[in-house]
């Protein structure tokens, strides 16, 4: 984790929303999915990888409850909680490599735009697959939005994976059982364009 977590804190401790590539000032097709899957406002949501997007701004907003956000980076955590204030106590924020979490819940829904694509070799995947199994509870939802192939091939200067939605299915397909994908183009503060899949699965 040292040398992961080295690297995005010094991103965060370098780089505001303008200087990076994954900001997004609404984001609109996180929200859609999660509105979708018509969870109570008590739910247990998780921001995997979540930084310092304003998703759990908006979260809060609609008035859920039990949010958490993790990130491997604590300088993205305290800019979100900065930016929340006050708000900032009704969030639980873990700072945690996402492959070797272990919490003492589980989540009603996944949400990751962010860390899955960084899972780059069979062994971080699988760790990965089986820390969301694990914790998401039968008949979650996991959320993922991931660089599609004809996104990236690096982000923040790391190699990132890319898939196809029949990739990312079979990728998940003994835990998760898909309901729906869309393709999205994401632009940047630098008004280049990525290409992202974003999938929505039920924990089987």
């Amino acid at each position: 984790m040292e040398n992961k977590s080295a690297h995005w804190e010094h991103v965060y401790e370098t780089k505001g929303p303008a200087d990076v590539s994954w900001t997004q000032e609404v984001p609109q097709t996180s929200l859609n999915y999660i509105n979708e899957c018509q969870l109570p406002k008590d739910a247990n949501i998780i921001d995997i990888g979540g930084g310092d997007s304003k998703l759990v701004d908006f979260l809060l907003e609609a008035g859920y409850q039990n949010i958490t956000v993790l990130d491997i980076s604590k300088a993205a955590l305290n800019k979100a909680q900065q930016r929340l204030g006050e708000k900032a106590s009704l969030v639980t924020w873990i700072v945690q490599d996402i492959t070797t979490f272990s919490p003492k819940t589980t989540y009603d829904c996944w949400h990751d735009r962010a860390a899955f694509h960084f899972m780059t070799t069979p062994e971080q995947i699988q760790q990965y697959i089986s820390v969301a199994s694990n914790y998401i509870r039968k008949g979650g939802y996991a959320i993922i939005g991931t660089f599609s192939n004809d996104g990236p091939e690096k982000c923040s200067g790391l190699p990132v994976a890319r898939y196809s939605e029949t990739a990312l299915t079979a990728t998940l397909q003994v835990q998760f059982e898909k309901i729906k994908c869309i393709t999205e183009d994401h632009i940047t503060p630098f008004n280049t364009t990525q290409h992202f899949l974003f999938c929505a699965f039920r924990k089987k």
